[in-house]
């Protein structure tokens, strides 16, 4: 398995639980036990093989409270997710589960299992002064990431997907989070967990409360960002269109 380089900011939250995850494994531990000897919370991690063939995962995680899980980086940050975040990621479960009751398995998931999936695999959490916000949902990235950079001292950026955080194991410029608004003021991340938790439901995500974050843009997380041409790149920090949707080749895992 490829190692994160926990040195980086967006793997600061999860540098302490990841990193004695990680040698677990190295001392010989699979992914699920390593796991389960980090765990906290009420989930608890079995092989994928544990997976019955023709069963939903998320509805098998509902209805016996165990994540299969398979030892590769994938599920590496998907345990680490459980583990940080379990409050989310049970509402998650539980939203996921209630659509697969109401309309059963369909090879078209419908917009809320939809938006479900885009949270869990590539979701960042933001916190941030109205200003950002505003040229944030503008795509307007001169001045969100140049005129408005002192404002970033006062945001907080957390990342949740985990098919995300694998990508930003190799990072590249294109890498683009979903980002939904979270509360001002969190002062941990069991904070964030529980107001994510709570605030989560099925009418809000199927109006898709997402906005796209090429997150190697953000201020002190990529050194090349310190020359401003860095934002004139087009491909990656594309300007809104009328009725667009967020589509690009980085948005799940």
């Amino acid at each position: 398995m490829a190692q994160p380089d926990w040195l980086q900011q967006w793997f600061e939250p999860w540098r302490e639980s990841g990193q004695r995850v990680a040698q677990t494994i190295s001392d010989g531990a699979r992914m699920h036990e390593a796991l389960n000897q980090a765990l906290t919370g009420p989930a608890r991690f079995v092989p994928h093989s544990a997976l019955p063939p023709g069963t939903a995962y998320e509805q098998f995680i509902f209805e016996t409270g165990t994540v299969p899980t398979r030892d590769n980086l994938h599920d590496f940050f998907n345990g680490l997710c459980w583990l940080r975040f379990p409050a989310t990621k049970a509402k998650l479960n539980e939203l996921q589960a209630a659509e697969i009751a109401a309309s059963g398995v369909a090879p078209l998931r419908g917009p809320v299992r939809d938006a479900l999936t885009v949270f869990d695999e590539n979701a960042a959490l933001l916190s941030a002064p109205e200003p950002l916000w505003d040229a944030l949902l503008a795509r307007d990235w001169r001045r969100l990431f140049v005129d408005l950079r002192p404002l970033w001292q006062q945001a907080q950026l957390v990342l949740f997907g985990h098919a995300l955080l694998e990508k930003l194991v190799d990072p590249r410029k294109v890498i683009t989070a979903h980002v939904y608004r979270a509360q001002p003021a969190m002062n941990s991340i069991a904070e964030l967990d529980a107001w994510v938790a709570q605030d989560l439901n099925a009418e809000k995500l199927a109006g898709k409360p997402f906005a796209p974050l090429p997150v190697l843009g953000v201020p002190g997380w990529w050194p090349e960002n310190e020359n401003f041409s860095f934002y004139d790149d087009s491909l990656v920090f594309r300007p809104r269109l009328p009725l667009q949707e967020f589509r690009t080749t980085e948005n799940s895992g």
